[in-house]
């Protein structure tokens, strides 16, 4: 990292100098108000690189390279804790997921919607915690916490895609049992290979497409000051936290386009749930609700998820001041995010 003065007059050239900031990854320009605007980057950021030396005279414009994660604690100890801790965690997480996606391949008899579904769940999962937890562990045994500007934006990128792939994907498996439980014999006419293929298909493309759009404006804001992450991950709120551009419009759009989001899928499992409730009620034999009730009860518990969800979106910039733990090990505990 250096510091470069740009001037004009006999002995023009290039000096450097150590910094006088203790900013990591921060690059420091300076330019006389007499010395040509070299700005690269947006016609905003020439603009405004043009302005300073119109009016200021010597200013410095600073672009972060990279970000640090401050993570939970700073204390060794509980670092150490949390390390195993979470490698513990993740490890049951990740068996368990691939191991039920091996078995629902490997068994014919679970070749059905429903199996194909709990498949597709599994594997968002097991994607979402190896976004972020596998660079959490690293983090814990490491005193840089550093991840460069393309590694933070491919972070985010990827957790909001499987967190919001995650909402929709209870969604549709809400949808399926009731199907399957409210009106059993329509339900192999109703969700058909093209019908649930079709639905998995769309649950994916809603998360590419909701993470393009945060991912995208997030990293359209400057960073030009502090890059330290109050945070374990490149969260959305927490670089709003740390942006030097008015992130007014790119929090209406967070909560506009993820509260709608979080209102559908939630709304859909509701509803689902209301229907697949009454038709347990209506049941008479003994034996039928306890096999129908006891796939409502697994199908509730994956999808406690969403009002969780719901809560930290409802929370916006607020939840980016604070270190909080990455619910990534469980579709009943999971988060995103976005």
């Amino acid at each position: 990292m250096r510091t470069k003065i740009k001037g004009t007059g006999p002995n023009q050239g290039t000096e450097t100098k150590p910094p006088e900031h203790p900013w990591h990854g921060v690059e420091t320009y300076m330019w006389w108000t007499d010395s040509p605007c070299d700005c690269v980057g947006s016609r905003l950021r020439l603009m405004l690189c043009r302005f300073l030396l119109g009016h200021v005279g010597l200013e410095n414009f600073t672009e972060v390279t990279e970000f640090v994660l401050k993570g939970f604690t700073d204390n060794a100890e509980l670092q150490t804790i949390c390390f195993f801790l979470f490698l513990a965690i993740y490890l049951h997480t990740l068996i368990g997921n691939l191991g039920l996606i091996a078995l629902v391949i490997g068994d014919s008899r679970l070749h059905n919607p429903m199996y194909y579904f709990l498949s597709a769940l599994s594997s968002v999962d097991a994607c979402f915690s190896s976004t972020i937890t596998p660079n959490m562990l690293v983090d814990f045994m490491s005193e840089n916490k550093v991840i460069s500007f393309l590694g933070c934006a491919a972070q985010m990128f990827f957790a909001v895609t499987f967190g919001t792939t995650e909402c929709f994907v209870l969604a549709a498996m809400a949808y399926d049992r009731y199907v399957a439980i409210y009106n059993p014999l329509l339900y192999s006419v109703s969700m058909t290979p093209r019908v649930y293929v079709s639905l998995i298909t769309a649950s994916y493309l809603g998360g590419i497409l909701h993470a393009t759009v945060h991912t995208g404006a997030t990293f359209s804001l400057s960073f030009c000051g502090p890059n330290v992450i109050q945070h374990i991950f490149c969260d959305i709120p927490a670089l709003f936290a740390i942006s030097c551009s008015d992130t007014h419009r790119n929090q209406l759009l967070l909560f506009y386009i993820a509260g709608s989001i979080e209102v559908f899928t939630v709304l859909v499992v509701l509803v689902s749930y209301g229907f697949i409730l009454s038709a347990i009620l209506r049941t008479r034999s003994a034996e039928g609700k306890r096999k129908v009730f006891s796939t409502y009860k697994h199908l509730l518990i994956a999808s406690l998820s969403l009002p969780l969800i719901s809560v930290s979106q409802a929370r916006g910039v607020r939840a980016s001041k604070s270190r909080s733990v990455p619910a990534a090990f469980h579709p009943g505990v999971n988060e995103t995010r976005p």
